[in-house]
């Protein structure tokens, strides 16, 4: 962890991650969750993507967690529970890959939740 990201990722966000989609497109499951440190900001916000769809975002991850991909589930603060809809984590609609300015020790994230 970059000496940056050691004092700013200070909270904790739990994450699920996808195991894929089966030819109905259905999940596959998800990973057991996984506590990540991030800071993070809540609120609901609109994004255009790039083909003029709207994405409502409900909160921003920001994290050097490298793993995360669209379809898993976060969820800000920490649980052990396995299935992410029960504990109530959001869908991860999108991941931002930033550079790491500073140091150039870890790439930093924004993880996009949607509702």
């Amino acid at each position: 962890m970059s000496s940056v990201a050691n004092w700013s990722c200070t909270a904790t966000a739990t994450i699920w991650r996808s195991l894929g989609k089966d030819e109905t497109g259905d999940p596959l499951g998800y990973t057991e969750p996984e506590q990540i440190l991030c800071d993070y900001e809540g609120g609901l916000s609109k994004k255009l993507a790039s083909l003029g769809a709207e994405i409502v975002v409900k909160n921003t991850v920001w994290t050097e967690f490298a793993l995360a991909a669209t379809g898993d589930y976060l969820l800000i603060g920490s649980s052990t529970e396995p299935d992410p809809v029960v504990a109530g984590a959001d869908e991860v609609r999108q991941v931002i890959r930033y550079g790491d300015t500073f140091e150039r020790v870890a790439d930093d994230y924004a993880i996009l939740t949607g509702i």
